[in-house]
């Protein structure tokens, strides 16, 4: 029996999953995705942003119209017939803006100038810069004002990047796996390479020129000697012609073996003269493939990679046989300051001072020496690295890591904005109060030309991208902060949930709120009060402070928390490793006084009271707890955002939040537990015990954790 009533429900049921799926959201389009806005909210835009006009022929030029017309007309629709029309174009390229003589000398090769004007006897928008690279970020800007709702009434908008290099670090390997990498395989699919050229390269490249990212590393600081044979560079030759119209230079990771490796040498000892010829005749070939080719990124005489130090030469020797091979293409080489040897018993946060500052001088001016964030190794949270400021001689740029190695890897909730934020304004004092680290980054402090950031890459081919909605912010934080790292985390964080989510305010208070408490809940609950490396042995995943048994003891978590019946903490003070006293003696007392950082810099016993009014031991159950509390408080306050946020992405971000719950408590309790056998006290009144006995923690395995 036919049922008519039925069969329409049916048709009407599958219209509308189909329009779900149609509509569905699941990150792909990043901060780019232009849907259109409410016709009130539109309609000021739609009267003030008319035609796209260009003035000038190049394939940058074409992009940025191109995407001026897609950013406006899916968010706001066809412009208004008698809206003024907004041109692009520098003086070079248009008669009509050169005739403004608009004040375009502070602007530089990258910046830009949107202003209101009249051209023609008619108002109009122009976005103007001495380069086509500037006019593309100008574009993206303007798009960033419409997409967040910002004023555009009488445009005068400039803008330059305090920082010249402005890097991508891919940790990307041959065989297209990623080390520390969470978001899937690489999207450099070598194989393929140079004959197919995947279509996310170009969405790559728009995602990075709408932040200004200006570079990107290919491949791995523990590099394979093969990306530097002649297949390879045609690969990532045809990766360069892809990024070059969005302003983006590929770099390559060099491996300091190669001449023995693939140039048949029984050296790479950088004085030897057979060598240098190799890296010269390297350098020539490469940039023959790719003109523009920005230089090396070196890892060397850290973790078992080779480097200058085998032959018995410094780091200075081993960049500057590279920076005089790459030199006079316009090359550069950023040398990596991660480094700790094998032989060196010192503490481990004292090696890369120890080893750079006698060289401060030495490095050739194509040099830049990348210092991460902390002397560690990325940590939740580490006080500065004491090489800021400490080379005023040798131009310095900040490494950090966007992807979380060590704060949860993609499933926790981490914005790491404040992190940034909180080392680019930590005050070195090496020229009294204001030597900022960010001073140092932008060489200001100095008077260095050459600078630089660099963020190592959470990129891979998940649709998101990042491998959650969330960890896509840590991308953009890096980005506008590499661009000007005197930017506010909290702004950056507003702009990122506006364009990415929605400009509801309902919305954004809680969220912004939800993201800058983030990070801080997570130190909670894996690492407060200067705890440092507790993580899992080579993954890194989940919680491990017991592990005594590796091959060196600084690859230890028992290294670094030093619990034992007295108390616990590192003591980096006088008594101790003596640390501290890399720092300028303003800097290391505001250090030392910052209870951030108590168990980083001292050994401190447990029932020493701290500025709650609780002993050490109870203050440590305390903020553990409230590590897990605070997670569970960001779930609540997502839940309530479903009103606001598409179904899909909505449901994804749920269900990281009740993993991260877990994985709070989780550590939560298997810290406490392991630290219990040191402190023999019980846990404070309310606060409820481990939930199983540290011996259910400890046979915990991993075997097949992501990112190794």
């Amino acid at each position: 029996m036919k049922r008519p009533g039925l069969m329409r429900a049916l048709v009407a049921l599958f219209a509308l999953i189909t329009a779900t799926a149609a509509h569905a959201e699941d990150g792909y389009d990043l901060w780019l995705r232009y849907r259109p806005a409410p016709a009130a909210e539109a309609a000021p835009y739609r009267a003030a942003l008319g035609e796209v006009v260009v003035e000038g022929r190049s394939p940058t030029l074409a992009i940025a119209g191109d995407e001026l017309r897609r950013g406006l007309g899916g968010t706001l629709g066809a412009p208004a017939a008698d809206a003024p029309p907004v041109i692009l174009g520098t003086p070079g390229s248009s008669p009509r803006i050169a005739a403004l003589r608009l004040p375009l000398q502070a602007a530089g090769a990258e910046g830009y100038l949107i202003r209101s004007v009249t051209v023609d006897g008619r108002p109009a928008t122009v976005v103007a810069a001495n380069s086509e690279a500037g006019v593309l970020y100008g574009a993206f800007h303007l798009l960033r004002l419409v997409q967040t709702r910002r004023p555009i009434a009488r445009l005068d908008v400039a803008e330059a990047p305090k920082v010249k290099v402005r890097v991508l670090n891919h940790w990307d390997n041959l065989d297209r796996t990623v080390e520390r990498g969470y978001a899937g395989f690489s999207l450099w699919d070598w194989h393929k390479l140079p004959d197919w050229k995947d279509s996310r390269y170009v969405d790559y490249a728009r995602a990075n020129a709408s932040l200004g990212i200006n570079g990107t590393v290919l491949n791995n600081v523990n590099a394979k000697a093969d990306s530097l044979t002649a297949p390879y560079i045609e690969k990532a030759a045809a990766l360069a012609d892809t990024f070059r119209p969005y302003g983006i230079k590929v770099y390559l990771s060099a491996r300091f073996s190669s001449p023995i490796e693939i140039g048949g040498l029984k050296t790479a000892d950088p004085l030897d003269p057979t060598v240098r010829a190799f890296w010269k005749a390297k350098a020539d070939e490469i940039y023959r493939a790719i003109p523009d080719f920005g230089g090396f990124l070196v890892k060397a005489n850290s973790e078992g990679q080779p480097g200058p130090q085998d032959y018995g030469r410094s780091h200075a020797d081993g960049a500057n046989m590279l920076a005089e091979a790459v030199g006079p293409h316009g090359g550069i080489v950023m040398w990596r300051a991660f480094v700790y040897s094998n032989e060196q018993p010192e503490d481990r946060a004292k090696q890369a001072y120890n080893e750079f500052v006698p060289l401060d001088g030495r490095f050739a001016p194509n040099v830049i020496v990348q210092v991460k964030n902390g002397a560690i190794d990325f940590q939740p949270r580490e006080p500065f690295h004491p090489l800021f400021g400490a080379t005023p001689k040798t131009p310095l740029m900040l490494e950090v890591q966007i992807t979380k190695e060590y704060l949860g890897f993609a499933t926790h909730l981490a914005y790491l904005g404040p992190m940034y934020e909180e080392t680019l304004d930590a005050d070195t004092w090496r020229r009294g109060k204001g030597s900022t680290v960010a001073r140092v980054v932008d060489g200001s402090l100095f008077g260095h030309r050459l600078t630089g950031m660099a963020g190592v890459a959470n990129i891979g081919t998940d649709r998101n991208w990042s491998g959650s909605q969330f960890d896509q912010a840590n991308w953009y934080v890096f980005g506008r902060m590499a661009w000007d790292p005197y930017l506010s985390s909290r702004d950056i964080a507003g702009e990122w949930a506006r364009m990415t989510f929605s400009n509801d305010p309902r919305f954004l208070g809680p969220v912004v709120d939800m993201m800058m408490g983030s990070r801080e809940a997570v130190v909670d609950y894996m690492t407060p009060l200067g705890l440092h490396h507790l993580m899992g042995t080579s993954h890194h995943y989940g919680p491990a402070p017991w592990v005594d048994d590796l091959g060196r003891a600084d690859w230890t978590p028992v290294y670094y928390h030093r619990a034992d019946a007295a108390g616990i903490g590192f003591d980096r003070t006088k008594t101790g490793s003596d640390a501290i006293s890399q720092y300028a003696p303003r800097a290391a007392a505001e250090l030392l006084a910052d209870e951030k950082n108590l168990l980083w810099f001292r050994h401190v016993a447990w029932d020493r009271k701290v500025s709650s009014g609780r002993t050490l031991w109870d203050e440590l159950v305390v903020r553990y707890t409230d590590g897990v509390r605070q997670v569970s408080q960001m779930r609540r306050t997502w839940a309530a955002m479903a009103p606001h946020v598409d179904a899909e992405r909505h449901a994804e971000v749920a269900a990281f939040l009740a993993i991260q719950e877990q994985e709070a408590q989780w550590w939560r309790d298997a810290c406490l537990a392991y630290f219990q056998t040191f402190s023999k006290r019980p846990l404070p009144a309310g606060y409820a015990p481990p939930a199983h006995p540290l011996a259910h923690y400890k046979a915990l395995r991993f075997p097949y954790a992501p990112g190794i």
